[in-house]
């Protein structure tokens, strides 16, 4: 075959796949954290349907949203200082496919970086909670405040629903979605509902060991999670659910941390890959399962 055959055999097939195979790359957009200082940078997947659309905001975990692969040359990521590596195009696997995920299933998905605007798009390694250089990004006090901002701006917008803003978090971010939710407490005007994908669920994590909160809460846990414990998270669930919280939990057996990460080092354990199918299945499910 000529190479000018192989380069139209290869044209049809790209131009043959399925929309969702062939997804353009999130929008860029900015918008102000509740902190009232900080223009936090996000990216935006959209379905290719036109609105009003329900929405989620998902909240990365202590490796930031970028891809461990971009990540290590990047600090500063602003509107005034682009970064040639952590921008839309060097987002983790993960966030891509969860972000398309939303998006495919009719959902406007908003994913802020917290870390890069505050000199931190590098992220951090695995048991560094308690380094100090993670205080000014803290799941307490910090990113809670651009996940309300976040909420803030989605409602801004003309093609997205209101009052169907989720959440969604991973470990760090997770932790973060429960903090939120406790935040809000009894209030019904916020976040609709939370998923909390293996949240640091320690007291230095949360912000209480009994959550309050109106919505309703599912928790992902893999029963062989090597950076935080699913037990702690399983009290507080026990706890919350005692004072009138509406949680969930599901344990996968045998599954690790970041169980969802589509990368072949984590799906090459089975239970991982049992578990990331059943969480894809179970997080449409739980969110249109939340009534207006």
């Amino acid at each position: 075959m000529t190479n000018r055959a192989i380069q139209l055999t290869l044209l049809l097939m790209l131009t043959s796949l399925p929309a969702h195979a062939a997804s353009a790359a999130p929008d860029t957009v900015f918008f102000p954290s509740a902190d009232g200082k900080t223009e936090i940078v996000a990216y935006l997947f959209k379905p290719p349907s036109s609105g009003p659309h329900p929405a989620i905001v998902l909240l990365h975990g202590r490796g930031g949203p970028y891809s461990i692969n971009v990540n290590k040359g990047c600090t500063l990521v602003s509107r005034t200082s682009p970064s040639a590596e952590c921008n839309a195009g060097g987002l983790s696997k993960r966030h891509v496919m969860w972000g398309q995920y939303w998006a495919d299933r009719g959902y406007v998905a908003l994913l802020p970086d917290s870390f890069g605007p505050r000199g931190k798009a590098h992220g951090f390694g695995r048991f560094t909670h308690g380094d100090p250089d993670r205080a000014d990004v803290n799941e307490l006090t910090v990113r809670p405040l651009d996940a309300e901002g976040a909420l803030s701006w989605m409602r801004s917008q003309n093609d997205i629903v209101g009052n169907r803003v989720f959440l969604q978090g991973w470990s760090n971010g997770g932790s973060t979605a429960l903090n939120v939710m406790q935040r809000q407490g009894a209030a019904t005007s916020g976040f609709r509902a939370a998923l909390a994908f293996y949240p640091g669920c320690g007291p230095k994590a949360l912000l209480a060991q009994t959550l309050a909160s109106a919505a309703p809460i599912t928790m992902l846990l893999g029963s062989d999670d090597e950076e935080v414990s699913p037990l702690e998270c399983q009290d507080v669930a026990q706890r919350s659910i005692a004072a009138g919280s509406k949680i969930d939990v599901v344990l996968y057996p045998g599954a690790t941390h970041d169980f969802d990460d589509p990368g072949q080092r984590r799906q090459s354990i089975p239970a991982n890959a049992v578990a990331s199918a059943d969480a894809q299945k179970r997080a449409i499910g739980f969110v249109e399962g939340v009534k207006n």
